[in-house]
């Protein structure tokens, strides 16, 4: 996890990796660390995860980042996200991305009029 110099966090998730509670409640610690209390966008470079289990996708819902989005690179990646952002419905706006380039001009509010009027 790190604070870009454009200030977005960048995450990214081991490869064939299962994220459990545990390591939810690590990642948002650090996320806290990182932000000091305030809210910065969040781009989750979650390619190629194996599984993402129930306690943690509760654990992230509540994770205070102005927007998320969630960079995979395939179904079962759109599948994890799916669950997370049907589910358990993040509190600030969040997307699933193939693309890096579209993730990360989503995320950017002064990318233009999309920002404003997207919910989600």
């Amino acid at each position: 996890m790190e604070l870009r110099t454009d200030g977005f966090i960048h995450v990214i998730w081991r490869p064939k990796g299962t994220i459990e509670a545990a390591d939810a409640f690590a990642a948002m610690a650090a996320l806290d660390e990182v932000c000091r209390g305030s809210e910065h966008a969040l781009l989750v470079d979650m390619a190629m995860m194996e599984d993402l289990s129930r306690d943690a996708r509760s654990i992230f819902s509540t994770c205070a980042a102005s927007r998320i989005a969630l960079l995979g690179s395939g179904p079962v990646d759109r599948v994890i996200a799916s669950f997370f952002l049907g589910v358990r419905k993040p509190r600030c706006p969040s997307r699933f991305f193939t693309s890096r380039n579209e993730a990360m001009a989503w995320l950017d509010p002064a990318s233009g009029p999309s920002f404003r009027r997207d919910k989600g």
